[in-house]
């Protein structure tokens, strides 16, 4: 399988930041056949047939990477997400079943960019239960329980349909927090081809950089970097929609600023 330079130093850095049965996972999602000619595919539809910009390989473990450094600062902030609260599983367990959502949520593309995440979930079935009947082999309540898991991720990552999770709600955020230098997924216009002042047009190369820290006054600090004002549109219009509707709100402290000038804080 081909893979660009990106994708395989961001397999690096993944592996990097995982033990134990996470990084097995990870490993299984890298090394799996299918779910890379799911992604390629993904991005032909995605950028070649409609014009939008990445939602292939490299996407995903983006948004792999953001769930991790998301679930980390939680976990070192003390809150605890909800297989560990509801007495079901543990953190790993969350890691794992957050990963696989990553890395699956946006597979749907190859069928229809509308209603992807839910004919995502069809695409994703049998991935699913390939790999957590390797990981959790013997065990099949937790395969079945996170294969439920990791499908409402899938489902609820468009913020169209509701999810009741922390773990969905990871999910949620780090896919909303991939748009850098244009990244960030504004539905296309009817009219596909840019106006003068457009606006989907200019703030998607607004964003410079997302990152994540411990907050200040809530767990989790979420700073978005800009070279112009125009970018605000990225974090109102797309960020913040998918944050309103992740149960991770709560935790989540909100930034954006130009580098020099005065910060906007959201949440």
């Amino acid at each position: 399988m081909k893979k660009s330079g990106k994708q395989i130093s961001l397999e690096k850095k993944l592996l990097n930041r995982l033990v134990g049965k996470a990084r097995l996972t990870l490993e299984l999602l890298i090394g799996d056949e299918e779910i890379q000619h799911l992604q390629d595919y993904a991005n032909t539809v995605s950028i070649k047939r409609l014009g939008y910009n990445d939602h292939g390989p490299v996407h995903m473990r983006t948004v792999a990477k953001n769930c991790i450094e998301i679930m980390n600062i939680l976990n070192d902030q003390g809150i605890a997400l909800n297989l560990q609260t509801e007495g079901i599983g543990t953190f790993e367990d969350s890691t794992i079943a957050v990963i696989m959502a990553a890395f699956l949520h946006d597979i749907g593309m190859t069928v229809s960019r509308s209603g992807h995440e839910n004919s995502g979930i069809f695409l994703s079935m049998p991935i699913i239960e390939r790999i957590l009947s390797k990981i959790y082999a013997g065990d099949r309540k937790m395969q079945v329980i996170l294969r439920s898991l990791v499908l409402e991720c899938i489902s609820g990552h468009m913020a169209t349909n509701p999810v009741f999770s922390l773990e969905a709600g990871v999910l949620l955020v780090g896919d909303g927090c991939d748009m850098e230098k244009g990244r960030a997924r504004i539905p296309m216009l009817f009219n596909k081809e840019s106006r003068v002042g457009d606006i989907h047009k200019y703030s998607a190369d607004a964003i410079d950089r997302v990152s994540f820290q411990p907050g200040e006054k809530r767990p989790l600090r979420i700073n978005v970097e800009m070279n112009s004002s125009v970018g605000l549109f990225q974090v109102e219009e797309v960020l913040m929609a998918k944050i309103n509707s992740s149960p991770l709100r709560q935790y989540i402290g909100l930034y954006a600023y130009v580098r020099g000038e005065e910060r906007k804080q959201y949440l």
